[in-house]
């Protein structure tokens, strides 16, 4: 169901450019094609390359493109083939590629789709509050589908989108500004003002970069619980700073700082059966992101290689306060508030060969270590307390605890292509590495059986249990994913290809293993966790470029199987929610995209992808945790597509 309002009315959009800006992405197209057109060059695997070359499906935005369509968020990216973009709110994302899904955010599960701004993995939780960064003066974002484990690691079970942020210009002063004003539903204003001034600090030598941003979205949904009209309102505002140097000839240092502040004021989730855009929550959803990132890349050329070094460190702080109590009807209050706070540090060190010979390569280490803390709270309101006579009650909150998870990660990873002949090449990659996860409860919490009494009407003091504090099993796992892939251009202008892939995600530790149900000792006990699934992806594609570039064409095919699949389950007694695994699915299908440009400046373009995922192996136990069923669809629509001009 689409949850979001159609754009009504644009009312200006204004463009204000320097001498140097130009619409055309430079730092993504080559020139020199030989059919005097552009040609497309991506970084999927971690070097140069041409995106028809590139043996996996992969889809590039521009800036120019994005700015087009008016996107400024991840909306710009739903349009993927294959790729459903699940999102009620603004900073609650969730992609599912290829009909790969998951969610968990209390039982801490990694989302399908691992999603990078430069070198930092920003996905967080499956369902979880992820930011919706804003996109403007980008380099381009590249959407890769299927498991891209061997380069991008244990976060991309089925996919990656990398949001690349554009380098400043040495040579040239420039600034260029973006307005945009439109209205929705009839009486919401929605502003966007966007700016970038590039200033060449030593000519040729060090520049900077700074850009800023601020939007401000009135909402279109009226929320009955609170009284607010337009309540799921954004504001966001934030900005970066690049400066780059080349040092030496050989030597490049690349400094960036960016802050990123997002507050919507409710969710954009609706039920259609109250009115046209209504909602119903006691307090309003809140999903605000708070981020601020720092990275140093120091980039050294031996002449035959390159070694890049990149350090990121982040801080990114969260709120998820979402009402519940549609899970009972609304029969009580039901609602979870969890503030998180992240603390990330990412290393990578690679080193990538000078293309163009018989042999291209590339050979690198990850390192990555993350704490998060977050603090729980479950409430109901003082009124209903009081209404019931339910007792017993230091406040609202009938269930409180903190804990904070450790997870590291360390890898070696690398890639071999060999050319038989200019036509025909082969593709290796594997990274093997390994992961490490603790959670630890903090002292002080307690949980207390007011669903019971709440549902069954009973009134009194409630039952309060303390939550055990103390640190629960360090889930360790060691391993390797691979690709491998056989590639032949029978013409300049024709690329085909096979791949054979893996992906996994790490394994997940439940916080409060063995623990028994206070309300209901006759419920489920709680299991040490989940071990990483595992998926194996097969794919066949074609690409092509005709009528002198004026018309590309990408097709792929692919076959998937997804095993121990990590869910979400939740303990009906007291709603404490686990990790664990069921059975295996398998997702099929056909993927597609044409672009054309029958004559300059216009362009119309058709995607689309046919899916059929479903579970394939479950057994009575699994079903009875996790609610599914053998020949349950995954979340992903049959057939999907895009027409656009």
């Amino acid at each position: 169901m689409n949850l979001f309002k159609t754009l009504l009315a644009s009312v200006s959009t204004i463009a204000l450019a320097g001498p140097a800006f130009a619409q055309t992405d430079e730092n993504t197209a080559d020139s020199s094609a030989n059919d005097g057109r552009e040609t497309i060059i991506v970084t999927a695997t971690r070097r140069e390359e041409s995106l028809q070359d590139v043996p996996i499906s992969v889809s590039a935005y521009s800036q120019a493109e994005l700015s087009e369509r008016g996107a400024v968020g991840y909306e710009g990216l739903a349009e993927t083939p294959g790729v459903v973009l699940n999102r009620p709110a603004a900073n609650f994302n969730n992609f599912t590629a290829r009909g790969i899904s998951t969610n968990g955010y209390s039982a801490g599960l990694q989302a399908p789709v691992a999603v990078y701004i430069d070198e930092l993995p920003i996905s967080a939780n499956g369902n979880s509050t992820i930011l919706d960064p804003t996109l403007f003066d980008v380099e381009r974002v590249e959407f890769l589908r299927g498991p891209q484990g061997t380069l991008f690691g244990s976060s991309s079970l089925s996919g990656a989108v990398r949001i690349l942020t554009r380098n400043p210009e040495l040579s040239e002063f420039d600034y260029s500004f973006l307005v945009d004003i439109g209205q929705t539903a009839g009486d919401s204003l929605r502003q966007r003002y966007n700016g970038m001034v590039n200033v060449p600090l030593v000519e040729d030598r060090v520049g900077m970069r700074l850009v800023g941003f601020y939007r401000n979205e009135e909402g279109y949904t009226d929320n009955i619980g609170t009284g607010i009209s337009n309540s799921n309102t954004l504001e966001s505002l934030g900005g970066r700073a690049i400066f780059l140097a080349e040092v030496t000839p050989r030597l490049t240092v690349r400094l960036m700082a960016q802050t990123e502040d997002s507050e919507p004021q409710d969710s954009s989730t609706i039920n259609p059966t109250r009115g046209r855009f209504v909602r119903l929550s006691d307090r309003p959803d809140l999903f605000h992101s708070f981020l601020d990132v720092y990275n140093a890349t120091i980039t050294y050329d031996f002449g035959g290689a390159e070694l890049t070094s990149s350090t990121t460190y982040s801080n990114y702080d969260q709120l998820f306060h979402v009402d519940i109590a549609g899970t009972f009807n609304q029969a009580i209050p039901f609602a979870l508030e969890a503030d998180a706070y992240d603390d990330i540090l990412v290393e990578e060190v690679r080193l990538v060969s000078e293309p163009g010979g018989r042999w291209d390569w590339v050979i690198g280490g990850f390192y990555f270590d993350k704490r998060r803390d977050v603090d729980f709270r479950y409430r109901s309101t003082p009124e209903f307390l009081a209404a019931r006579g339910i007792t017993g009650l230091p406040d609202e909150y009938y269930q409180r605890f903190s804990n904070y998870t450790d997870i590291n990660e360390q890898a070696i990873f690398g890639e071999l292509v060999y050319r038989f002949t200019d036509d025909l090449w082969v593709t290796a990659g594997a990274r093997y590495g390994g992961t490490d996860v603790q959670t630890t409860v903090n002292p002080g919490g307690f949980t207390s059986n007011y669903l019971t009494r709440a549902l069954f009407g009973l009134s009194g003091p409630l039952t309060i249990t303390p939550v055990a504090s103390g640190s629960g099993l360090r889930a360790e796992d060691t391993g390797a994913s691979y690709r491998l892939s056989l590639s032949y251009s029978p013409n300049p202008n024709i690329t085909t290809y096979a791949t054979y892939s893996t992906g996994f995600r790490a394994p997940v530790v439940n916080a409060r293993a063995g623990q028994v149900s206070a309300t209901d000792p006759t419920d489920i006990v709680i299991p040490d966790g989940a071990d990483s699934d595992r998926l194996n992806n097969f794919e066949l594609g074609v690409k092509g470029r005709w009528l002198g570039g004026r018309l590309n064409t990408n097709l792929a095919a692919f076959y998937i199987d997804w095993s121990d699949i990590q869910v979400q389950a939740n303990r009906i007694s007291d709603s404490v929610q686990f990790a664990t695994n069921i059975g295996a699915a398998v997702s099929q299908g056909v993927e597609f995209e044409i672009a054309a440009e029958p004559f300059d400046n216009f362009y119309l373009g058709l995607s689309g992808a046919y899916i059929h995922a479903e579970v394939t192996e479950l057994t009575a136990a699994e079903a009875a945790i996790s609610g599914a069923v053998v020949g349950a669809r995954l979340a992903a629509p049959e057939f999907s597509g895009t027409l656009s001009a």
